[in-house]
């Protein structure tokens, strides 16, 4: 985007009706290089877009469990290091098979059960030696007899669906201590745990949770679930009384990824509202027509790009296209303004398009550079889905620099604009100018250069501000609702995650300290006790609702050795009652521990994910570790989802501050090379400032906290903001160094550019408020925050810019520094 040029810029330029008498050698060397070979210039770009357009059909949408989490903190490098140890703490997903018309304990139920157990165990991507159900023969019941321990699968191999197999099933449920685990607390639905591989042992590719999530719908519930079956009217009569409960990682991507589908509907309404406010503008088709294709030759060349160099979309950067999209028709309005004014005067269109070229190019340039700039930081963000999603949008803005910049005042050489709209264009600049029409607003809007206006201005910018820093004071960090926010409180996945959570006493919520030891280290004493104490301490926190580690189990088979006494409920100091204690509990529990002892967890089982309790289970955590590790038994952070979700916390808290500190940097340094004047930066900073503060509070009032899927918004809409100052303040500081003063020079630049300005603000806040509707939550709220951004920005721009320029840069500061 840049902005339209000032009167002395277009008197300057003399009107040229015939090409003949236009000198083809003036311009600098990139005008020339362009305009003298235009159709060489179309051609390649038919081939590149071509070859392009063919790449992106090859493009997958997906998204990685690794790519989600910060690479480089020590949490994810301590789980990264023992995660083939702690499998059953990784990426996972529960299945809950619901009863509806009765309990657990029908043979129908159980026969449907173990089908479903069977189809999910054959499913490419469980890792299927963890897995666990009533059917998988690693859960197991112990008992203590006369005799000794007595234990065995849940489901014996004499398991006829009798009423004698099933007492007995209910006999070693009872045994087996998994009733709120496996096992619903009303005995409705039962659970299988299924842990999932990242990538395929054999081929190495990362699983596709597109893929995988689909397999789930059509194995799993399209199969057996009730209302699935009657709709398919399937004639098994078992079907209509099972319903299918299914939450975790994979399943929430793969409901992201089919969410998808639905948005590209909005990139159609987009495109439509983009379409119909240019032409409102321009009353020309052909123009309109030109510039929104050369928006989408910019996606088609970004997506292309993004395949070529072995990238994939994923939910949280398959929304940057859209605003690619938005920003490039924002930067054709500029050239066929230019265009439409020269042509308007009457100079042949292809000087027209070089006219607009000199004056827009550079201008144009330095905006698209800000625009990159707050993609481009993000990419200093541990967290790949987010370098992903940088690398992604600062394709796109390179793009745009050839397609709209250079591509499209090519394309208009040749098409120019309709006779009517230039003349349309022109008729309605000289009633601007008399103060008719859009100058009566013009006129309302100079007044902030103005002492008393700009005061007012001033100060109610500095009591909004105040007001919303107090209220951003309250911004939390990660998510403030339970189950999954990047999806609506109503969909499947999160009426799935309540039905769990309701019924089962242990949520899937599990944060896990490492215990490292030396080879068998894990069997001492002293290592048992510091890992009890840990996990008393976790205890205490009213967001934990249980705790599970070595230490309980060798506790209780320890009494159970002494037929159940509750003095021997103890971890003994004899070495040989603990090492008999540990072997029995990892045939019931092998994940208990590694291979070599010299691994294991302890699991504190949290009631929610949201930021409040991940800081208070950290901290409890993090200072036994500090206090207890020693060269033989070391604590370390984190395993389990919500130990990765911690981690991930802890990165976005830090980047958020450090984001804006370097974009902000960054733009500054752009507006001081643009402007060559600090006070000019102060000038074009300032309203940014105020947007970013209320944008803060706006989360707090939403209930949005900073989250990965967040992170990027503020960078984004302080990068493209700042065009707004750039278009008006260019304009208006060429004319102050002129000699006219401050409030003729705005006059003169709302009525060039004020237009402009205000089509681009609602062209971006149209290409992105649709995402509002989008199925997938933090589409939503992206879509909603950037939306009062570009609004804001753009009303910051065309009041406050005046306002403080009325103290910082009155005309005779303004000459002074010329």
């Amino acid at each position: 985007m840049a902005t339209v040029a000032n009167t002395n810029d277009v008197e300057a330029m003399p009107v040229v009706r015939n090409i003949k008498d236009f000198d083809q050698k003036s311009g600098n060397l990139l005008e020339r290089l362009v305009f003298n070979n235009r159709r060489l210039m179309i051609f390649f770009s038919v081939v590149i877009t071509l070859f392009l357009a063919w790449q992106a059909t090859h493009l997958v949408v997906n998204a990685g469990y690794e790519k989600m989490l910060p690479q480089e903190h020590p949490y994810i490098q301590n789980y990264f290091k023992y995660q083939n140890d702690l499998r059953g703490l990784g990426n996972s997903i529960r299945v809950v098979v619901e009863h509806v018309d009765g309990d657990i304990f029908d043979p129908d139920y159980l026969e449907t059960l173990r089908q479903i157990n069977d189809e999910l165990f054959l499913t490419p991507g469980v890792d299927r030696a963890w897995m666990k159900s009533l059917w998988t023969p690693s859960v197991r019941w112990t008992e203590v007899t006369e005799d000794g321990f007595a234990g065995g699968p849940l489901i014996s191999g004499t398991y006829n669906g009798s009423q004698l197999s099933i007492d007995e099933l209910k006999m070693n449920i009872d045994r087996a201590g998994i009733v709120g685990q496996l096992v619903a607390n009303d005995f409705k639905s039962s659970m299988i745990f299924v842990p999932l591989l990242n990538k395929d042992s054999k081929t190495g590719a990362s699983l596709d949770y597109s893929i995988f999530s689909k397999m789930i719908e059509t194995n799993v519930r399209d199969k057996y679930e009730f209302s699935r079956a009657l709709e398919k009217q399937v004639e098994d009569k078992q079907t209509d009384k099972i319903r299918i409960h299914v939450v975790g990682f994979a399943k929430l991507v793969g409901d992201l990824i089919d969410g998808i589908v639905r948005v590209m509907v909005f990139f159609l309404f987009a495109a439509v509202i983009a379409a119909v406010l240019i032409y409102i503008y321009t009353r020309c088709i052909r123009s309109t027509v030109l510039v929104l294709g050369c928006s989408m030759v910019a996606i088609i060349w970004q997506l292309g790009i993004v395949n070529a160099l072995g990238f994939e979309l994923d939910p949280y950067s398959v929304l940057v296209p859209f605003l690619i999209f938005a920003i490039g028709v924002s930067h054709g309005a500029q050239k066929m303004n230019g265009i439409m004014q020269d042509v308007g005067r009457g100079t042949h269109k292809l000087v027209a398009a070089r006219y607009t070229f000199r004056r827009l190019f550079l201008a144009g340039l330095t905006a698209l550079m800000a625009d990159a700039v707050g993609f481009a930081v993000l990419m200093l963000i541990d967290i790949p889905v987010i370098q992903d999603l940088a690398l992604t949008a600062s394709v796109g803005v390179g793009v745009l620099i050839f397609t709209n910049l250079l591509l499209l005042p090519v394309l208009l050489s040749f098409t120019g604009v309709s006779t009517e709209a230039a003349a349309r264009s022109l008729k309605e600049e000289q009633e601007e100018s008399s103060g008719r029409g859009l100058g009566s607003l013009w006129a309302k809007l100079d007044r902030f250069t103005e002492r008393r206006w700009a005061i007012g201005a001033i100060a109610s910018m500095l009591v909004i501000a105040t007001a919303g820093f107090l209220v951003s004071q309250h911004l939390k960090i990660g998510d403030l609702e339970p189950g999954a926010p990047e999806l609506r409180v109503d969909s499947r996945y999160n009426r799935d995650n309540a039905y769990i959570t309701d019924h089962y006493s242990l949520s899937s919520d599990l944060f896990a300290v490492i215990v490292q030891t030396p080879a068998e280290g894990c069997l001492k004493y002293e290592t048992l006790m510091e890992a009890d104490r840990l996990a008393w301490e976790l205890k205490q926190l009213p967001s934990v609702q249980t705790t599970v580690a070595l230490s309980d189990a060798v506790r209780l088979i320890t009494a159970g050795t002494y037929e159940g006494s509750m003095k021997w409920l103890t971890i003994s100091r004899n070495q040989d009652v603990l090492n008999y204690g540990a072997q029995q509990a990892t045939v019931n529990n092998p994940d208990l521990f590694n291979a070599d002892c010299s691994v294991f967890p302890v699991i504190a089982y949290l009631s929610d994910h949201k930021s409040e309790t991940l800081e208070q289970v950290v901290r409890v955590a993090s200072e036994f570790a500090e206090k207890h590790s020693s060269a033989d038994v070391e604590f370390l952070l984190a395993a389990g989802n919500a130990g990765v979700e911690a981690a991930t916390n802890i990165v976005v808290k830090k980047a958020w501050r450090e984001m804006l500190f370097l974009v902000y940097a960054a733009v500054i340094v752009l507006c001081f090379i643009t402007f060559r004047s600090w006070r000019a930066v102060i000038v074009a900073v300032l309203p940014l400032v105020v947007t970013s503060i209320l944008c803060e509070a706006l989360m707090v009032l939403l209930d949005i906290g900073v989250k990965v899927s967040t992170l990027p918004v503020i960078a984004l809409g302080v990068g493209i903001g700042v065009d707004y100052a750039l278009y008006l303040l260019s304009v208006q500081l060429t004319q102050q160094r002129q000699g006219l003063s401050l409030a003729k020079a705005y006059k003169n630049t709302l009525q060039f550019t004020g237009k402009v300005v205000a089509l681009i603000g609602v062209t971006l806040a149209a290409g992105v408020v649709t995402w509002t509707f989008s199925p997938i939550k933090f589409q939503a709220d992206m879509g909603i925050l950037l939306t009062f951004m570009f609004i804001l920005n753009m009303l910051g721009a065309l009041i406050l810019i005046p306002a403080i320029s009325h103290f910082l840069l009155p005309t005779h500061r303004v000459v002074r520094s010329k």
